[in-house]
């Protein structure tokens, strides 16, 4: 078969993206030896289940810090202490070198393997041994893998070597801004038909078409192609599937998991081997955290409380209203382990982030909380959104955005307390904020709105127009003399 023949090759493309990392993972190939890999259903699932986890990236600490650097680059949150020169610091701060921060691995080389894996099955399904529905089923599933790994490049470093061969040269260049886009837009296009209806997916976290269509609502959404966005949030609602969780406090938690809120997440769990789980906790407790006055939340046994601070800025706390029902996951006092009432309020850009509640599942520092990528409440904004893109202030807009408002039981808005399309635009803006904060959303957002480096240079940031997109990692410029450093850098 074309992946025996071209093993050499690839174990060869292993060395240029990912260093010293092998192109097989163990974990994904232990069961099945290579020769056999596509003699069973096992075999190819083996595969498939390696992209998946690749493309997740959920292993170690590297879902928190991948969720938390982004935001720390906008006007929701930062973090201090601990080991963050690590990772953070050099998004934080603005450095954007390409090489001081674990996350430029995660970042290009973990979409690449999920990428490398979806090829291997995509050449090879036609002569495995399995029966003709998994084909169909197995490559769609790859082809969303593949979409959703380019998605992931394309809106953090723009357009880059497009991979769909594993017979292509080593040495490639970028591809162009058109090819990328018509490439991811094609993939969720051409797997939508093919996969299970949400629900229907034979293992909870594989590909269905409410994901695939999530997918393509937010990349249309980013992308400002107005009338696709509007028309394809139109048809998730149509498949009236999808509703809002009743209440944001409990949205996050393991025991509300597989609600239909959630159109796609990264799955979790709590397991000591900390191969797929959520830390993000660690970060979150503030310094001899006891227990949580309000909600009864208590420092379980065996928890961790890692040296690193997550920590709101006191602007975006105090943004909210005060009846609003999403700060109901925002620490603003606690007890500390002697007893003492701690107040985090500002000032001194102190409350914390317990969207992530760590509720019974846990194991020492791994938690099971899913994390959320795409949510219903998501695609009600996108589409009011784009409706407000191309005609302006509308009822329906209004309507849409209300729906999420009511859930955070603070007041309707009103058609008439918009006269542009440039105040209503603001105010979406600013309920997205509100709604997503530390879901990895808020960077995209402003980047979207025209805001990002603005508000980062009214910080007193360092920032620049090119730092829209994230540097080449230098380890993919060493290795590949095709590729070019991003304009700016």
């Amino acid at each position: 078969m074309k992946f025996i023949k071209n093993l050499s090759i690839m174990l060869l493309v292993a060395h240029l993206f990912v260093q010293c990392e092998s192109v097989i993972e163990p974990e994904i190939f232990s069961e099945t030896a290579p020769d056999n890999l596509f003699n069973s259903l096992q075999g190819v699932e083996a595969i498939l289940n390696g992209a998946y986890a690749n493309v997740a990236a959920v292993g170690g600490n590297r879902a928190a810090d991948a969720l938390t650097a982004p935001e720390t680059m906008t006007d929701i949150g930062f973090v201090t202490e601990g080991a963050i020169a690590n990772w953070a610091t050099n998004f934080q701060d603005w450095i954007l070198d390409g090489a001081g921060s674990s996350l430029y691995s995660t970042y290009w080389n973990e979409p690449y393997k999920a990428i490398r894996n979806a090829n291997i099955l995509l050449e090879n399904i036609g002569d495995a041994a399995i029966n003709e529905n998994d084909k169909t089923k197995i490559t769609a599933e790859a082809k969303f893998i593949r979409g959703w790994s380019y998605f992931n490049l394309y809106f953090k470093f723009g357009a880059t070597p497009l991979r769909t061969s594993t017979d292509q040269e080593l040495e490639i260049p970028k591809a162009s801004d058109e090819e990328m886009l018509s490439f991811i837009e094609n993939e969720f296009l051409t797997a939508i038909p093919d996969l299970p209806s949400p629900g229907e997916e034979s293992q909870y976290g594989r590909a269905h078409k409410g994901a695939a269509m999530g997918f393509l609502t937010k990349f249309y959404l980013n992308t400002k192609q107005w009338q696709k966005c509007a028309d394809m949030a139109q048809d998730i609602m149509d498949l009236a599937y999808y509703e809002l969780f009743p209440e944001y406090f409990g949205l996050f938690q393991v025991k509300n998991e597989r609600n239909k809120e959630l159109l796609w997440v990264r799955t979790s769990k709590a397991d000591l081997g900390r191969e797929a789980n959520i830390s993000i906790m660690n970060y979150a407790w503030p310094q001899s955290f006891a227990s949580d006055p309000n909600t009864g939340l208590e420092f379980c046994d065996g928890c961790r409380n890692f040296a690193t601070m997550l920590r709101f800025r006191d602007d975006f706390y105090l943004s909210f209203d005060a009846s609003d029902k999403r700060t109901s996951l925002i620490l603003t006092e606690y007890i500390n382990t002697t007893g003492a009432l701690i107040n985090l309020l500002p000032p001194g850009d102190n409350p914390r982030p317990f969207k992530y509640w760590p509720a019974d599942d846990f194991a020492g520092p791994a938690y099971g909380n899913d994390i959320p990528v795409i949510r219903y409440a998501d695609i009600l904004l996108a589409r009011a959104e784009a409706l407000n893109e191309i005609s302006g202030p509308n009822q329906e807009s209004i309507d849409l955005i209300n729906l999420v408002r009511t859930r955070a039981e603070i007041i309707d808005l009103q058609l008439t307390d918009f006269s542009t399309k440039e105040e209503l635009r603001s105010s979406i803006l600013t309920e997205r904020g509100w709604e997503f904060w530390w879901e990895d959303q808020r960077r995209d957002d402003l980047i979207r709105h025209g805001e990002f480096i603005k508000r980062a240079q009214e910080r007193g940031a360092p920032a620049k127009d090119h730092h829209v997109l994230y540097p080449i990692p230098q380890f993919a410029l060493d290795a590949n003399p095709s590729l070019e450093q991003n304009v700016g850098y």
